[in-house]
């Protein structure tokens, strides 16, 4: 067994040991009471050093090693918890400097690869540790830092010897595809014949789901096309035309803190996707089918304190989208009824609505989560808190690779493409399983059965908080 499997399983002990109003045994004891005499786990927060110019950062490993993190004007988590509101726009980029290969990187704000803030950012408050004086990282932490670094640069080097054609252009080619595929779904509605009725619905929900979730990922993080101002085009477009959704919050939710702070409660622990008072055949199997009428609801409400210009324009953005849609059912595929039309929007929208569901909560929840101030370093944050699913052909086309079988690839370099996290998959499960670091893995039906077994525990009750003492 891991040093890391078996500290799990012993905070796991002390854990239950709290929650039963036990004392803690004598190992837990020493181990709380050494954390509170300020050990070398005890530190403050780094404070990164700004990132290197030119080809200085990409040897460091600090390019492609990178989430997405809150700064302290946009993603102070109690400001945001009072308002619910996000102050962030769509991705924005930086500007290359001249004679630099821009390559396929993508210029948000972001982490380096210890998960604290570049370009002079501070953590938000909330997250400081108290310390008076900048404390040099133990020799542990140094040790992970080296780990990230050394598998940016090896992925560093796949990135560079792709191809536009690799990096953006198949995964444009397949949302297009779905846009070319959408004329032959509406005209077979038009039939009388169950078959082609059938396969019409068949083809717009496919449609739907590619469009509204592997084009909405990719545009979050900027991964369609290199160029700014595309960037926030598409954002814009797959975000709040497509899904019915508002951009900023989005960006905000998904980027910042699902990316920035993976499976440290309260932040980005996936709580979102919790809904406690159902229980777990309502939530697992029929819950699901109301995702296209709560999704522009949530949205609506989003919208109340956000600026008037963002607030008209993402309400203009999805009436669009929702009356484009009416209107080609009606005057295309010939539905004679408001209702019919409105039920065959219902149906094709929630085609997959049971897998987008039941995949966000596999690939997260059940796995390890940390507090906000003991959270290990990222490669121990990612390999720990996330988990991949084997290749499904219709999943991996209408959500992505970066959603199913290559999330963990994803998480570690969230800025490359579904193709680049499925070419970069060995590269990174060989290295974390070199290093005896965790790789999850697990099938669909085992995470199903897990879930209906263990869905009070999981998606009900607060999850328990791990910490990897002698890791951080």
């Amino acid at each position: 067994m891991e040093p890391w499997q078996e500290m799990l399983m012993e905070n796991q002990d002390l854990y239950q040991e709290r929650q039963k109003g036990k004392p803690p045994s004598e190992a837990g004891a020493a181990r709380i009471e050494l954390l509170q005499k300020g050990s070398s786990l005890n530190h403050g927060v780094e404070q990164p050093e700004p990132p290197g110019e030119g080809r200085n950062a990409q040897e460091k490993g600090e390019k492609l090693g990178q989430g997405d993190t809150p700064n302290q004007e946009t993603a102070d988590p109690t400001q945001q918890m009072q308002t619910g509101i996000s102050r962030a726009g769509p991705p924005e980029q930086e500007v290359t400097p001249k004679g630099q290969d821009p390559g396929p990187i993508l210029n948000h704000p972001v982490l380096d690869g210890d998960g604290n803030t570049s370009r002079g950012e501070e953590m938000p408050r909330v997250f400081q540790r108290g310390a008076k004086e900048e404390v040099e990282p133990p020799e542990e932490g140094r040790r992970e830092e080296a780990l990230m670094g050394e598998l940016s640069e090896l992925v560093q080097q796949v990135v560079k010897r792709s191809s536009w054609w690799e990096r953006h252009g198949i995964d444009d080619c397949i949302i297009a595809l779905n846009f070319l595929i959408l004329p032959a779904g509406f005209l077979c509605l038009r039939s009388d014949n169950a078959l082609p009725f059938l396969l019409g619905i068949f083809i717009l929900g496919i449609v739907h789901h590619t469009i509204t979730v592997k084009g909405s990922h990719l545009a979050s993080h900027n991964a369609l096309t290199e160029s700014k101002s595309w960037g926030k085009v598409w954002a814009i477009f797959f975000l709040e035309v497509c899904s019915a959704f508002t951009a900023e919050q989005a960006y905000y939710n998904h980027v910042k803190l699902h990316h920035g702070y993976t499976n440290v409660i309260r932040l980005g622990d996936s709580s979102t996707w919790k809904i406690p008072f159902l229980n777990r055949y309502v939530y697992m199997f029929i819950a699901p089918i109301a995702i296209p009428v709560l999704t522009p609801l949530v949205a609506l409400g989003l919208l109340k304190d956000v600026e008037l210009k963002t607030a008209l324009r993402t309400l203009g953005c999805m009436f669009l989208g929702l009356y484009s849609h009416y209107w080609l059912l009606v005057n295309v595929s010939g539905f004679q009824s408001v209702w019919s039309a409105l039920i065959c929007m219902l149906i094709t929208r929630s085609l997959l609505a049971h897998p987008y569901i039941h995949v966000n909560i596999f690939q997260h929840i059940g796995l390890p989560m940390f507090s906000a101030d003991k959270k290990p370093k990222r490669i121990h944050l990612m390999s720990l808190g996330v988990l991949n699913l084997p290749r499904n052909a219709l999943l991996d086309w209408s959500f992505g690779h970066s959603i199913i079988n290559c999330h963990v690839e994803h998480h570690l370099f969230p800025n490359l493409s579904d193709n680049m996290c499925l070419k970069i998959k060995p590269i990174v499960s060989q290295y974390l399983k070199k290093k005896k670091l965790p790789y999850n893995e697990d099938s669909y039906i085992s995470r199903l059965q897990l879930f209906l077994h263990r869905y009070e525990e999981l998606m009900v009750n607060a999850p328990p908080i791990s910490e990897l003492v002698g890791i951080q």
